[in-house]
């Protein structure tokens, strides 16, 4: 595998930094832009990443960015805006998606991967989130042009250590004896940060792969319900899950627009509509098996867990 100069977009995220450890690992030259330094400094540990404080977003400095690189790869998006009009979730995603593509070409970067995510739909998708990155993935396929090759991936929720979605729901179990779920039968096919990481990298070694979207899913479809039930039984915590009806969940929804940070959001739950499971094996396709869910999140789970327990222990008073 040939060393190559590689800018992620995002890549002080969650997959952003597995994405950019595996590829210093491998000793490409990785470029990281953020406009918040301090918030990427956990990245200053890998010698061949470069940490360039600079707004992705102003075309001139995305293509100053991208001189010299052999491939971009993006990972920016975002679950909820601050408005409820979908213009940030535009911005983030589709509005740059067609920015980096123009900076691409102006730079001469032959090879963009970009995640999105499945069932994100421009026509379809029931949410500004699903819309605003189908959006992103029609501008790719109609823009690139032959001089750059693009890869598309549409993952399910991504799990692993750190991530935000069942170590969310971890940390709300720990707080609450019983849990109002919204939208409980929603279907989700996890697949794990490190096969989704295994992917990009296929993608950028395999010609192949030009030209393709690939659905990114693990190997089990579960509901909300049971996932939440999943975290709860690995934490040992006994809890009333409270599946709420479609009317409570619209309303959760509503109310959690006005929350900061919006833990929940009616985009949240307008996604939630549809299922976030592949209709096609994309992992498989790439030579690549997916891990289970039960046979890696358990251990992070656990280990968070237990380092919760003896921080509470450190603050009590010592006789």
């Amino acid at each position: 595998m040939s060393e190559k100069t590689i800018c992620i977009l995002g890549a002080s995220g969650f997959l952003g930094t597995r994405l950019a450890t595996r590829l210093a690992r491998d000793r490409h030259t990785v470029i990281a832009p953020t406009r918040y330094r301090e918030g990427a400094r956990h990245l200053l540990v890998l010698p061949s990443l470069t940490l360039v404080e600079a707004d992705p977003h102003d075309p001139a400095q995305l293509t100053g960015l991208l001189q010299g690189c052999d491939a971009v790869i993006n990972l920016v998006g975002i679950l909820n805006e601050k408005g409820r009009d979908g213009s940030g979730f535009r911005h983030a995603h589709s509005e740059f998606a067609r920015k980096l593509v123009q900076a691409a070409q102006a730079a001469g970067v032959p090879r963009l991967l970009q995640v999105s995510a499945v069932k994100a739909n421009a026509e379809r998708g029931p949410s500004h989130y699903l819309r605003s990155k189908g959006e992103a993935e029609e501008i790719i396929r109609r823009d690139s042009g032959p001089e750059l090759a693009w890869t598309i991936f549409q993952p399910s929720v991504v799990f692993g250590p750190d991530d935000s979605f069942l170590n969310r729901f971890a940390g709300l179990l720990r707080l609450m004896p019983v849990l109002p779920l919204a939208r409980p039968d929603a279907r989700f096919a996890p697949v794990y940060v490190e096969d989704v990481v295994e992917a990009l990298v296929v993608a950028l070694n395999e010609r192949r792969t030009h030209g393709q979207t690939y659905q990114l899913c693990g190997p089990t479809v579960y509901s909300l319900r049971e996932l939440v039930v999943f975290v709860a039984q690995t934490l040992g915590l006994r809890r009333g899950i409270i599946g709420l009806p479609d009317w409570a969940s619209r309303l959760q929804g509503r109310i959690m627009d006005f929350v900061p940070g919006k833990p929940f959001s009616t985009d949240n739950y307008l996604s939630l509509t549809v299922s976030s499971v592949c209709s096609e094996a994309g992992l498989e396709k790439l030579g690549i098996e997916a891990h289970s869910l039960e046979s890696i999140a358990p251990r992070y789970l656990r280990n968070r867990n237990e380092r919760s327990r003896l921080s509470k222990l450190r603050r009590l008073p010592r006789e």
